[in-house]
């Protein structure tokens, strides 16, 4: 069994792989949540046991009740313990309101925001047990702000501030931190095709973030901060100051 271990959703690439990397660095066992991309998930893998630690992808849909479940018992059954999870699993399918379909806010609420309760929920459990734990959602700066032609994306992270505030103050007399991250611009998959220019002249620091600033900040609220819990980090180059 390991001494602590931590499981990121959505941790094969991008903020959630740096995620992860961090927090091997910091000496936890890592479990990472992967949707579809097998390849992506055992290079992921192979880089945290290069770090010297224990590492496992388990693949599941977080958006899936059952599939969440069965995917955190599977979880426990390895490794025993759960002290971190990372609810960073995320998709966007953008678009003006008015044209927006059902099926679109449906997928972006199910993954970014319904996924967190229900993973969530039987981790909370075994963290209780534990009396210990540390649970950080990956927010965005649009949930707090909101922006246009992201009415579901920004719906979802508005939510997961509410579920985190939410849950510090019922889980905090057991031990256990609930914090977010309000991610602003950050150079991944989904910021590849964008027109980055126009965003950095509005940012204070005249650069998109990269996965590893996400992380680096993730590990401080996760690991470090042990008296804070209910809080929100913008970490966005100071774009909504």
């Amino acid at each position: 069994m390991s001494e602590k271990l931590a499981l990121v959703t959505g941790g094969s690439r991008g903020i959630g792989k740096a995620c992860a990397i961090e927090l091997a660095k910091a000496g936890y066992d890592i479990a990472i949540n992967y949707a579809g991309n097998v390849d992506a998930a055992n290079k992921t893998v192979e880089e945290l046991k290069a770090l010297g630690v224990q590492a496992e992808a388990f693949k599941f849909d977080v958006s899936d009740k059952d599939a969440a479940a069965a995917g955190i018992d599977e979880i426990i059954a390895k490794f025993g313990r759960i002290d971190v999870l990372v609810n960073n699993a995320g998709i966007t399918r953008d678009g003006l309101f008015m044209r927006m379909s059902d099926e679109n806010w449906e997928a972006v609420i199910n993954t970014n925001l319904s996924s967190a309760f229900y993973v969530s929920q039987p981790v909370v459990k075994v963290m209780m047990k534990q009396r210990s734990g540390a649970i950080v959602n990956m927010s965005s700066v649009v949930g707090v702000s909101g922006n246009a032609g992201q009415a579901n994306y920004s719906a979802a992270k508005a939510g997961l501030i509410g579920l985190t505030k939410t849950l510090a103050k019922e889980l905090g007399s057991r031990g256990i931190r609930v914090n977010a991250i309000a991610p602003g611009f950050i150079n991944t998959d989904m910021t590849k095709d964008l027109d980055t220019s126009k965003f950095t002249d509005f940012i204070p620091l005249k650069r998109l973030g990269e996965p590893e600033d996400i992380a680096k900040a993730v590990k401080f609220l996760a690991v470090d901060a042990e008296y804070v819990t209910g809080q929100v980090l913008e970490v966005d180059g100071g774009l909504i100051i």
